[in-house]
């Protein structure tokens, strides 16, 4: 047998106060406040307006048709909500229904959905983009901000020389103009690591499409940039520094749009950025369900085959090549039985500039039979800004004590400041890994998150028995010595979020729920927990919120001694 220990990785953070951050973060603003939006500012950002565009950068991320065609008569739907501007024609002169709606509007976003839509389409977004330069020309802090200034660089970047080929030739004039502006803006913005490498990958895609000294100044700048913010945003394994999957496929779809726009222009492609497209390939490949979905940990949308597969089709695995079951500095294992596919969360939710997109799920996992997707997470993400709750503990397939939380996120206008971050004691993850040849996989885990409240650790052990192609589960409370009065007990809970197409039934001893996917094959959740309910949840996909249930295992724990609960996963016939 081998034993494998992974040891928790440093937070970064800063040992500065919440409030030492806040006043750090309203300073940095203001500043910024100061200078941008002094008048005349725009004046600064001029400069030689290149001639026209030169490349059109293929983007592998697929659009949807009918979205485009909602798009072309009026209505947007963005960040699971909805506007209409069937009257004015005009999405910039009006609020937004969310906050996370306007991003991804400022964004863009929503263009490669219209460029399906033929000419046509063509045609509206020039008018869209004309209309957007005409409010938001000059500097805001929102528009104009790290958040959302970058991915509509490198969306437009995309569609430039198409849109030229449908514009007046001052409307081309025009779009090639703002480009330009908008990336001497951007070169100037540096205060938040977890954009930095959106922000040189911009520089270098409107360099590889903007013609002239002017391109080649952005493209030079950006590949300048792009090494150091590829080793701030990426661990040596290919996991993301925020440990977002969602943010991990994100990237590689950027840097392959990169080789593509750098070789239209004949420009040799760095090797490191090769390096980077195959490492973060391996990291998806790594964390994929068997139906080709990724796993919906840390801020990622549950996303499906048709989204992720154009990224791999471009970076085929080498023959022979095996991927890792443990990812160690991005914390996620891989679990394999027969058929049974489990991916373990080993890690805690980031802080600081990375973790603007954190979920508070602990020792979290997700499990597929074959290619069915049985027990899932919520899959929030930042495009679901208005609905926090998905983000913390009490949503994900973990245990709870009563109904507290252990981090919750930043609300407000501090929360704006500093990113909508989680806040509250901040606990570490333990993990430790067997592997027993032929016979299974054991994962020890354990969190001290409920210390402070409770006096209680949670452990939590995780067996693949490779042979019968099961799941084994086990939950302790372990008390632990703490100065705080406690109470004599607490109800804790464990939940399964399962996947919107698995039907459940529970059985009449209620010890026993069957467990049926789309394929039409059927596992038994059983468990010896005091009581079990068959809830309502919600997992996101595709910007959907879908519906779906919620296994929940209750009981009652003591303080002063350990509790236990047990549960397996099998296949029916068996």
């Amino acid at each position: 047998m081998q034993a494998y220990e992974s040891t928790p990785l440093a937070e970064v953070l800063t040992a500065a106060t919440p409030w030492q951050k806040v006043v750090g973060a309203w300073l940095r603003k203001q500043a910024g406040a100061e200078l941008f939006g002094m008048p005349g500012y725009r004046l600064t950002l001029k400069g030689r307006v290149p001639d026209g565009f030169l490349a059109t950068p293929h983007d592998g991320r697929p659009a949807n048709a009918l979205l485009g065609k909602a798009i072309l008569s009026g209505r947007y739907t963005l960040a699971n909500a909805r506007m209409s501007v069937q009257g004015s024609g005009d999405p910039w002169n009006r609020a937004s229904p969310t906050r996370a709606f306007a991003i991804e509007l400022h964004r863009f976003s929503w263009l490669p959905h219209l460029m399906t839509q033929g000419d046509d389409g063509a045609k509206e977004a020039v008018r869209l983009f004309l209309l957007w330069q005409k409010t938001f020309r000059s500097w805001t802090p929102f528009t104009w901000g790290e958040e959302v200034l970058s991915r509509r660089l490198i969306t437009l970047s995309i569609f430039a020389r198409r849109l030229s080929t449908v514009a007046q030739p001052w409307e081309a004039h025009a779009l090639a103009q703002s480009l330009a502006e908008q990336g001497r803006h951007l070169l100037r913005l540096h205060n938040n690591a977890a954009w930095q490498a959106s922000r040189a990958v911009a520089l270098v895609a409107i360099g590889c499409v903007l013609s002239g000294s002017v391109g080649d100044g952005f493209r030079r700048k950006g590949l300048k940039r792009l090494p150091k913010a590829l080793r701030r945003s990426l661990f040596s394994d290919g996991s993301p520094v925020s440990r977002s999957p969602e943010q991990g496929l994100e990237l590689l779809y950027d840097l392959l749009l990169l080789v593509d726009g750098l070789s239209q222009r004949s420009q040799a492609v760095p090797d490191y950025i090769e390096e980077h497209i195959e490492r973060l390939s391996r990291f998806v490949r790594t964390l994929s369900h068997p139906d080709g979905s990724l796993v919906s940990f840390q801020g990622s949308e549950a996303l499906l085959e048709d989204q992720i597969a154009p990224a791999l089709t471009h970076t085929e695995a080498k023959a022979g090549a095996t991927l890792p079951n443990v990812m160690e500095q991005g914390r996620y294992h891989r679990m394999l039985g027969r058929s049974l596919s489990v991916f373990v969360d080993c890690g805690e939710a980031r802080g600081g500039d990375f973790g603007f997109a954190a979920c508070d799920y602990p020792m979290a996992f997700e499990v597929s039979g074959g290619r069915d997707k049985l027990i899932v997470s919520p899959g929030w993400s930042p495009a679901q800004s208005d609905r926090q709750a998905f983000r913390v503990i009490g949503a994900a397939n973990t245990l709870t004590l009563g109904d507290e939380l252990i981090l919750k996120p930043m609300a407000g206008k501090f929360g704006e400041l500093l990113n909508f971050t989680l806040e509250g004691p901040r606990y570490k993850v333990r993990s430790r890994r067997v592997e027993a040849e032929d016979s299974g996989t054991l994962l020890e885990l354990e969190h001290e998150g409920w210390r402070p409240k409770f006096g209680l650790k949670h452990e939590r052990r995780l067996y693949v028995d490779a042979q019968r192609d099961e799941l084994r589960g086990e939950e302790r409370l372990t008390p632990m010595a703490t100065k705080k009065e406690m109470p004599a007990s607490v109800v804790y809970a464990v939940r399964f979020l399962l996947h919107p197409e698995v039907q459940a039934s529970l059985a009449r001893d209620r010890k026993s729920i069957l467990l049926r996917g789309p394929g039409g094959r059927g596992w038994w959740l059983r468990h010896d927990a005091q009581d079990v309910a068959l809830d309502e949840g919600t997992v996101f996909e595709k910007g959907v919120a879908r519906k779906t249930t919620l296994v929940v295992l209750h009981g009652a724990a003591r303080l002063d001694t350990p509790t236990r609960l047990r549960w397996k996963l099998s296949p029916a016939e068996s």
